[in-house]
């Protein structure tokens, strides 16, 4: 890429640039700029002449990013938001500013989660707006880049693994809120309910339903089988653990679920759970948010907020005294 002249360069391209990158299309991006598509398709083709490269690829169904692109975009986005957090409010009153925060999370993790923290919102009178993303991967960095949410709650270990690598150099953060402990959930009065009844040649024995919706070829629970030489039939794969909780309260099935689900859904008076019968890494739920928004006021208070919703929730697991999860005898 040739040298940039930024003495007569636009930087109004530059959210041009970063809009169709969000937006992999020009209509799109048009709309989130509040500009015509024709201003939009001209602000390219100046970028494109300021910057001596091909940044975009036209396709049938939207704009492709060239490797330039890509190179330049994390750049370009860290110095906009920047630029944003430091023209913007240095505080932020939730009683007073008005503002949509969107989170990502799958669904066990808001039956935990959203309670509380539409509790502490009422409780505080507060003026924001949570939006819940569908969250549908276990690395949920690409939609933290993309804007799709300002932050993402859940369990990411292979995340957890790359940002300890990558150490100070990574684009985003990662902080631990809670941990909790799969469990094998059946029906009540499932035969393996049983003192004693679950031991791991009659789990394998049995026939299960798995909740992915990561797009993961195999379960956890499927590698820790593995690794003891070991295998399960799954007869049927779902994307949400509130659909696999219906199922399988209804047959012979076993799902594997987090215990603090369970706790959150009060499901004890249709379904058993008990110890799995071999061992299982815990599950350590995290908040994971991008760096550009780091001294933003607003995100600031959203990150601290669901930190005390963490802290809440764990506070009223430990309170419950469910008969759901028993010791094997």
């Amino acid at each position: 890429m040739r040298p940039i002249n930024f003495r007569t360069l636009d930087l109004n391209l530059l959210r041009v640039f970063d809009a169709v990158m969000v937006e992999r299309h020009v209509t799109r991006a048009a709309d989130r700029l509040a500009m015509t598509q024709p201003a939009v398709s001209n602000a390219l083709k100046r970028l494109k002449e300021a910057t001596h490269a091909e940044l975009f690829v036209a396709m049938p169904h939207g704009m492709m990013p060239t490797p330039q692109a890509q190179e330049l975009w994390p750049v370009v986005r860290d110095a906009l938001a920047r630029l944003q957090a430091a023209l913007a409010p240095q505080s932020f009153d939730a009683r007073v500013d008005r503002r949509v925060f969107s989170v990502a999370m799958a669904d066990a993790t808001a039956a935990h989660f959203l309670p509380p923290l539409t509790r502490q919102l009422q409780q505080d009178h507060a003026l924001v707006d949570v939006r819940v993303v569908a969250l549908d991967t276990r690395d949920p960095r690409p939609m933290l880049e993309r804007g799709d949410a300002d932050v993402a709650v859940g369990f990411f270990p292979d995340v957890a693994a790359a940002l300890r690598a990558e150490a100070d150099t990574a684009l985003t953060r990662l902080e631990p809120l809670y941990g909790c402990k799969y469990v094998c959930v059946m029906r009540q009065g499932h035969p393996l309910a049983a003192p004693g009844a679950l031991t791991l040649d009659a789990y394998c024995a049995a026939q299960h339903l798995r909740v992915n919706f990561a797009s993961r070829p195999h379960g956890y629970v499927d590698d820790a089988l593995t690794r003891l030489g070991r295998t399960r039939r799954v007869m049927l794969t779902v994307p949400q653990f509130a659909t696999a909780s219906g199922v399988v309260a209804q047959t012979d099935l076993l799902t594997v679920l987090p215990q603090s689900y369970l706790q959150a859904m009060r499901m004890a008076t249709a379904l058993e759970a008990r110890p799995l019968p071999f061992d299982m890494p815990g599950i350590e739920v995290s908040l994971l948010w991008h760096r550009r928004h780091e001294h933003d006021a607003g995100q600031r208070w959203l990150r601290a907020t669901l930190v005390q919703t963490a802290q809440a929730a764990q506070r009223a697991s430990n309170l419950l005294t469910p008969n759901l999860v028993h010791s094997q005898a």
